[in-house]
């Protein structure tokens, strides 16, 4: 695979931001400058964040409501059940035996660099997963399987037929549990380890400021002028992989692949403070809006090591069924205030029937499954692609590139608010300047891994997580 298709499936373009513009990765696989658009077009976010129900009846004081099974509207033509094998001579016993340490690809390409620099900054291993799944990419593995059978309750194989329990993964880290639907108040199904689900309960008790500074900042137009300078926009999908959100898919981005946008985060500190204090495990963080009597179709977000986690704020109608989302083969309805959380690598679609605009706040986290070696080796990936000099032999070009990665993540609001422990999010403070925003992602779309934000948008989008 070349390092163009390489790029071109990890950011959805061949071209990589850097703090100092743009570069792109000439024919012979060498980091160049060009010049930055005179849009900047933010990547997006990794998954879409819906905001369902948790599994069977339940009293949230305001309505009652009781999931069902898919009533999406999709034909099963929409669904594309192929299965796929990964190559074999990336396989995890091939990397897990006497010569894991041994680079396999091209040292002159960008993905031979990357593949070096992880085999060198965690030579102790505990990242054989990412590796391969870094390799698999570079082959141009396209990870598709069912996964019904690991449902719970399974899919009878009788409707294997029918069922849309199928996995769609081009960034794809193997090993990873693949279900539908999470329960965010599981402590140990949600995050592992010993913080749990104690994130999803802190972030779920800051709902009423979250929805009110929402209110008071994003449906305000002139507040959003104001803030100026950032992503502060309301974005659609930049490319035909976003066909399925629909032109009734927007966002706007507060934290994109562990880095904060400056001007966004001072528009919602309340909301950018909870998710950081909170401990979410986030990879991005943005606010999706949704047109009424619009629908998003079944789709894949692209990658399997991130999970999608909504906060609904605004749901028309809330508890009537009229804003609905589909993983699989289960159909569950936005709620406001109650987090959901699922796996958008599996197919999933969603609708507003209602004659309002829906909202919610969308999180990309990782995936629990995931060890903190793992999501370190991930998040230094994608910082090599955000700022490829990385990978320089130079050392000083190279130390002067981690100062900046350090300072891309440091939190914009101040070193006051409390780190995030166990795997909690990266955030860092992205200082973006003036004019480079167009913030978006998709909240159906490629979501998360080196494929983030399925589908770039119109004015700001890019590869990453879906509903």
């Amino acid at each position: 695979m070349t390092t163009a298709r390489l790029i071109l499936l990890s950011f959805a373009a061949c071209i990589l931001r850097s703090s100092s513009g743009f570069v792109t990765i000439n024919g012979g696989g060498d980091i160049v400058p060009s010049p930055a658009p005179q849009s900047s077009r933010h990547r997006g976010s990794q998954s879409n964040a819906l905001g369902s129900i948790a599994r069977g009846d339940y009293d949230d004081g305001r309505t009652k409501s009781t999931t069902t099974k898919s009533t999406s509207t999709a034909s099963i033509d929409d669904i594309n059940r192929t299965t796929t094998t990964p190559p074999p001579q990336y396989s995890i016993d091939s990397v897990s035996s006497s010569t894991s340490n041994v680079p396999l690809l091209p040292s002159h390409t960008l993905a031979g660099r990357v593949e070096r620099a992880l085999l060198s900054r965690f030579s102790n291993g505990g990242i054989e997963r990412v590796l391969a799944s870094w390799r698999y990419l570079d082959a141009g593995y396209d990870h598709r399987e069912y996964v019904g059978d690991r449902q719970d309750p399974p899919v009878s194989e009788g409707d294997r037929r029918v069922s849309r329990c199928y996995q769609h993964a081009p960034s794809y880290v193997p090993g990873l549990r693949a279900k539908t639907w999470w329960d965010v108040n599981d402590p140990h199904g949600v995050l592992g380890g010993t913080s749990g689900g104690k994130w999803a309960k802190s972030l779920s008790g800051s709902y009423d400021a979250i929805r009110d500074e929402f209110v008071e900042v994003a449906l305000n137009s002139d507040a959003l002028v104001r803030g100026g300078g950032g992503n502060n926009v309301w974005a659609g999908a930049l490319t035909s992989d976003a066909e399925s959100y629909g032109e009734g898919w927007k966002t706007l981005v507060l934290l994109n692949r562990g880095q904060w946008d400056d001007a966004n985060a001072r528009l919602f500190p309340v909301t950018s403070r909870a998710i950081r204090t909170s401990g979410v495990p986030a990879v991005e963080a943005f606010f999706a809006s949704m047109e009424p009597r619009s629908r998003i179709k079944p789709h894949s977000d692209f990658t399997n090591f991130v999970l999608t986690c909504h906060l609904p704020l605004i749901v028309p109608e809330n508890g009537n069924n009229k804003c609905r989302l589909t993983v699989g083969d289960e159909t569950r309805q936005w709620i406001e205030g109650r987090l959901a959380l699922f796996d958008t690598s599996i197919y999933h679609d969603a609708c507003n029937d209602s004659d309002s605009i829906r909202y919610i706040l969308m999180m990309r986290v990782w995936h629990p499954d995931l060890s903190e070696m793992e999501r370190e080796a991930l998040q230094f990936v994608y910082d090599c692609l955000e700022v490829p000099e990385l990978l320089s032999e130079d050392a000083n070009i190279a130390a002067g590139a981690a100062r900046r990665v350090a300072s891309l993540r440091e939190f914009p609001l101040g070193r006051d608010s409390l780190r995030n422990r166990d795997g909690g999010g990266f955030g860092g403070g992205r200082r973006r300047r003036a004019g480079r925003g167009g913030g978006g992602s998709t909240g159906d779309n490629d979501g998360g891994g080196f494929s983030t934000s399925k589908s770039r948008r119109k004015k700001g989008g890019g590869k990453g997580l879906t509903p």
